[in-house]
């Protein structure tokens, strides 16, 4: 089966266009601080909103995707997930602000296990390579994403989010255009499925998920962990400059965009699990030679480290998929959705570490991280046996 690239294209757009807005509410929050005066707890709360609809529930939309095929999902979601952020600038009270970032989070928690589940049908023999085109649509759109809500409020004031509809109203109807393409492979698959006799999952798949899922989870707690430590590290700890700890992160995050592409297609060739583990064990000592390097060394040391850890970011859910071939939905939505969602509760238990040992300890907490998801990815069991469930 062949992989393709036009189909994939698309909902890699769309893909950027919905995560455009977990990208741009971040940026957003001083200017609604300020513009109706809110403290820092209570404008904490707008991103946790956020994230709790965007990200926790996505399981609950993965297991009504594998119920039954929901196509119009794809034009609804980016459209929800932008009107409800474009909205928010016109919002003068706390109550409807935190709706209008719910509305959003729920059209980012809708697209996520619908469009993972319907790039599976595109990507032909090289499901990591396929899947890494549909993946790293939504890395380029969280990073995007705080440039087009700071350009637009800085141009139009607050009431410049307004603009961010006009993706989400271009990428519905790109998208409606191209309905019967998308949604004829998925459709198939759910006739298909309806004749088969139901097993239920194996101990190995079970086993086998659970553990991929905890990876996934740990491979995000690095992630958030060194994107919110690293700026309390050189700022606040080693007193430096702002701009340097700033353009620290964006590099190891543009990095892991490139990882994203780069290293789907070596996973595909050398198989998925000897990929995963060797992206995880190269991990730590790329991060040790980050800490105790400097200056235009320590960006070379970061890069490289965030290419070769979130490579492995769309290759995660192709495993998932593969552990639960007939769930795949719920699949997309426990590693994508779930992982995140946990990852941000790494980052408030990396914050008791760095509060009672300090910064720096916070931060060799994380270079460990990598070492317990290699000793967790040696016992998964992939891939496992079609018939049986088994290896």
């Amino acid at each position: 089966m062949e992989l393709n690239k036009k189909a994939l294209a698309i909902l890699s757009a769309a893909h950027f266009m919905t995560d455009i807005n977990q990208g741009a509410l971040p940026a957003l929050l001083p200017y609604f601080k300020e513009a109706l005066t809110l403290s820092y707890t209570t404008s904490g709360v707008i991103l946790l909103s956020a994230n709790l609809t965007s990200s926790i529930i996505q399981p609950v939309f993965g297991h009504l995707s594998d119920r039954r095929p929901i196509g119009w999902f794809l034009p609804l979601a980016p459209f929800i997930a932008c009107l409800g952020l474009s909205l928010t600038g016109l919002i003068s009270n706390y109550s409807l602000l935190l709706i209008c970032v719910i509305v959003s989070g729920i059209g980012v928690a809708i697209f996520h296990p619908e469009g993972f589940k319907t790039a599976y049908f595109f990507t032909g023999d090289k499901k990591a390579t396929g899947m890494s085109i549909f993946a790293v649509g939504g890395n380029l759109g969280i990073a995007v994403g705080p440039i087009v809500a700071l350009t637009l409020v800085t141009s139009f004031g607050l009431k410049g989010t307004l603009g961010i509809i006009i993706p989400g109203i271009l990428i519905a109807i790109i998208l409606l255009f191209n309905m019967s393409m998308l949604t004829t492979p998925v459709e198939s698959f759910h006739r298909e499925k309806e004749k088969e006799v139901k097993t239920p999952l194996s101990r190995d798949q079970k086993i086998s998920f659970s553990l991929l899922v905890s990876i996934a989870t740990i491979r995000a707690w690095v992630q958030f962990g060194l994107v919110t430590y690293i700026p309390f590290y050189y700022i606040n700890y080693l007193k430096g400059n702002p701009l340097y700890a700033g353009k620290l992160v964006s590099t190891f995050l543009m990095a892991g965009v490139v990882g994203t592409l780069l290293g789907a297609p070596l996973a595909d060739r050398w198989g998925h699990k000897k990929f995963l583990l060797s992206s995880l064990i190269l991990s730590f000592p790329l991060l040790l030679l980050f800490y105790y390097s400097s200056g235009f060394m320590s960006f070379i040391f970061l890069g490289i480290a965030g290419m070769v850890l979130i490579s492995t970011f769309a290759l995660t859910t192709v495993m998932g998929q593969a552990l639960l071939p007939q769930n795949l939905g719920m699949a997309s939505g426990m590693m994508v959705g779930f992982t995140i969602s946990a990852g941000g509760i790494g980052v408030t238990l990396l914050g008791v570490i760095a509060d009672t040992w300090g910064v720096p300890m916070a931060i060799k907490t994380i270079f460990a991280f990598p070492l317990i998801a290699f000793g967790l990815g040696l016992l998964i069991k992939y891939p496992l046996n079609k018939k049986t469930g088994g290896v």
